[in-house]
């Protein structure tokens, strides 16, 4: 596996020269100061691979050009920014990035209710607490006919939840799930995410599908031709929010994706966290029938708790089987380089980690702490080589 670190600009409570101590050169990043939607122009790409490279490492992956909701409802201006969005595309490639992650996740990228939660051991973590966010939608952000939306005793204990609540745990259960999406300057007031909610209010499942196959059969032409391997990331989490459909959630949505524009540079960004929040995914299955056009991993794994809750877990803990997963990437690999693949490495990053030591208080984006991430990357590292060592790879 080709180690990456994302890193989040100069803002970043970690810095590339801590980046490089750990023996990692390649960086996932974004244009984070674009708005959605605009032009990613030969000029702010050139600036930031320039600034990456003085430092000693490479800008390796895109994460993520973010698709404007006006592209996702098929409303407004949405035929500019796909625009926008091929000719971001051409500008990348024509800088040698040839790696591009994205997702459609309606509204909301991922979604946490408690970005400090402290576990057992002491070290804090991000988590989701499902009564929490229904307690937001039903008497936070009152949500026309929400409560339908649940049972009749998630209904009463996300009421008991509520009435528990104080002014300033309501303000920070908001912020967390409206006006928190790591690495960009996009976020809501409360009344702005009521109107851009509504937007959705015709969209289901089957059509936001449909939106997102004809994005890609716009995008993925132009991607091919310039030899660009996007790699979409599951929902996260993989249920619906807020009513709002959720499409890259099992192995049935990825197989969609893929049948939308049969291409190697419409691929898969595997994310063993989220897919792994829901019990019924099976992550080995879903990794072996995808695993030809998955062009990027994301390493983490998930604990689930009552219900729909659950919270980040260590990296080789949790009920995502790390051990299963990294042995079958490193066959994949095999498999591609005895093939005379070019992309027989294939690029991961250990996604998220515990806030520790000597972090706590430092400013990092939530879940993004540099010890706990470290540690992440030591013990899939030390795994990897066990696997390799076991399978003479």
């Amino acid at each position: 596996m080709i180690k990456t670190w994302r890193w989040f600009d100069k803002k970043d409570g970690v810095s590339l020269s801590d980046i490089r101590e750990i023996d990692v050169n390649k960086v996932v990043s974004s244009l984070t100061q674009v708005p959605y939607g605009a032009l990613w122009t030969n000029e702010l790409i050139k600036e930031k691979q320039e600034y990456i490279k003085s430092q000693g490492c490479e800008w390796h992956i895109v994460e993520s050009i973010p698709v404007h909701e006006d592209i996702k409802t098929r409303t407004g201006h949405y035929k500019f920014y796909i625009e926008n969005y091929k000719k971001s595309l051409e500008n990348l490639a024509s800088a040698g990035i040839s790696i591009v992650c994205y997702n459609f996740m309606p509204l909301m990228d991922w979604s946490r209710t408690d970005l400090n939660r402290r576990l057992e051991k002491g070290v804090y973590t991000i988590s989701f607490d499902f009564i929490a966010f229904i307690a937001f939608d039903l008497f936070i952000l009152k949500r026309k006919e929400a409560h339908n939306d649940y049972t009749p005793e998630e209904n009463i204990k996300a009421l008991q939840y509520f009435e528990k609540m104080t002014a300033d745990e309501i303000a920070q259960l908001t912020s967390n799930i409206i006006d928190n999406l790591p690495g960009t300057n996009e976020g809501y007031s409360l009344d702005e995410f009521k109107v851009s909610l509504n937007k959705y209010e015709d969209i289901d499942a089957k059509k936001l599908k449909e939106h997102l196959a004809l994005f890609l059969q716009e995008v993925i032409p132009v991607a091919e031709k310039n030899g660009i391997k996007m790699c979409i990331h599951p929902d996260d989490p993989p249920f619906s929010l807020l009513g709002l459909p959720r499409i890259v959630s099992n192995q049935e949505d990825i197989q969609y994706i893929y049948d939308a524009v049969d291409s190697s540079s419409n691929g898969l960004t595997f994310c063993s966290g989220s897919l792994g929040v829901i019990e019924s995914n099976n992550l080995p299955a879903i990794f072996k029938a995808f695993a030809d056009r998955i062009h990027f991993i994301h390493l983490r794994s998930t604990q689930r708790e009552t219900g729909r809750s659950f919270y980040e877990a260590n990296h080789l803990t949790g009920d995502v089987d790390m051990y299963e997963l990294v042995k079958l990437i490193l066959v994949e690999e095999k498999r591609r380089f005895e093939a005379g693949r070019t992309d027989h490495q294939i690029p991961m990053r250990p996604d998220h980690g515990y806030l520790m030591n000597s972090d706590v208080g430092k400013k990092f984006y939530p879940g993004y702490g540099f010890i706990g991430r470290m540690k992440g990357l030591a013990e899939l590292t030390g795994l990897e080589l066990g696997i390799k060592k076991s399978l003479n790879l």
